[in-house]
């Protein structure tokens, strides 16, 4: 080993040790898949594939430069008119990923003289991007609006004050309290990003998202959003103003200074949204489904937590454990990932199950036998 990597082996072990060592490795296949974010099952859809393979033909494998160079074509142009149109914006601009779109939005809205107000849940890349700004960072019991109004009350030293948060939570699969949210930072002359990466596709008229569906265009000021989850494809974007997207554009450094998204991720989007349109029910089966799914497993007993959305986890505990379950799973024919800290926190690793339209109505009674055999022995 060269001697300046010394230090690595140890760290690995301790991650060994604590149970939170990951590998990144294809599962097996045949294998009923509980782990996937492809809600709506468009990711293999032909008619996705298709609008793909469209853009690829039309505008090459890739876009060759940044936005602000040469890297913006028609195709990116047109995705954004239609993701602004969905949700209920009058703008919105694209970004390579979810990560990017997080650190892009918090890096060009506040600096050292603000402050990030951000539900304790909040994803990675949302503590990211507010660590990154060096503005101050204020955590909010999760979903707790008057919390938050404590902390504006107390807290009224920043120049401009940003409240964070996401409408569904990724790993608990519960929904935040947008109304009483929206109506807090708008008492206190707050910003208000709401994450909606898991909600696109899935919540509100026509996949909209829970922003649209509790009619808070004209108070949430940025929607944002992924085109990798129950879209299928890749991308994160944001929907706002005509001047935040301005400013995005002038000072967002993830979005300026990165070669733009490929042609056929931005065809194979365009593709899911005609879909999306074609099918507006589609969210509500699933949610039916999951919903479902859902009373049974805890009519097995088990603790699916604040679960109300098609992302139900299995509360565990112990690192280990989670661990062990996930592997007895996979055996069983189930692949249900593990989820640890720091992805969660510290004494609440769960198994995160995601239900899809991928799954039938016998896939879904085949899971909860599984897993209630598991899980009890």
């Amino acid at each position: 080993m060269d001697p300046r990597e010394h230090w690595i082996e140890g760290e690995l072990e301790e991650l060994r040790q604590g149970h939170r060592f990951r590998r990144a490795a294809a599962p097996p296949s045949g294998l009923l898949n509980f782990s996937s974010n492809d809600y709506l099952a468009l990711a293999r859809h032909p008619a996705v594939i298709a609008a793909a393979e469209r853009a690829l033909h039309a505008a090459g494998a890739g876009a060759t430069a940044s936005r602000l160079v040469s890297g913006t074509t028609a195709w990116h142009e047109a995705l954004e008119t239609r993701l602004a149109r969905l949700k209920g914006y009058p703008a919105a601009l694209l970004f390579g990923s979810g990560y990017l779109a997080n650190l892009g939005i918090l890096g060009a809205l506040v600096g050292r003289d603000d402050q990030v107000l951000a539900d304790r849940l909040v994803h990675a890349s949302l503590m990211d991007a507010a660590v990154l700004s060096r503005a101050e960072l204020l955590r909010f019991r999760h979903n707790d609006a008057q919390h938050l109004d404590e902390l504006l009350q107390k807290n009224s030293g920043g120049r401009r004050r940003l409240v964070v948060t996401e409408s569904l939570f990724s790993m608990d699969g519960d929904l935040a309290p947008l109304p009483e949210l929206a109506a807090v930072a708008e008492r206190h002359g707050a910003l208000l990003l709401v994450d909606e990466a898991h909600a696109t596709g899935v919540f509100g008229s026509g996949g909209s998202g829970l922003v649209r569906a509790h009619g808070l265009e004209s108070a949430v000021n940025l929607s944002m959003g992924t085109v990798s989850k129950a879209l299928g494809g890749y991308g994160g974007f944001v929907a706002c103003s005509e001047a935040l997207r301005a400013l995005l554009v002038n000072r967002a450094r993830a979005f300026i200074y990165t070669t733009a998204p490929p042609p056929a991720a931005v065809g194979a989007a365009l593709g899911a949204l005609e879909l999306l349109e074609q099918n507006p029910g589609w969210g509500a089966e699933l949610l039916r489904r999951a919903a479902v799914f859902r009373a049974a497993l805890c009519a097995a007993g088990l603790d699916v937590m604040q679960s109300a959305s098609q992302i139900i986890p299995i509360q565990v505990g112990a690192n280990a454990r989670a661990l062990e379950l996930a592997e007895k799973l996979r055996a069983a024919g189930l692949l249900v990932i593990a989820i640890r800290p720091p992805t969660v926190p510290e004494g609440t690793a769960r198994l995160r199950l995601s239900v899809t339209l991928a799954h039938s109505e016998d896939d879904l009674a085949r899971a909860v036998e599984i897993l209630q055999r598991v899980c009890r022995a």
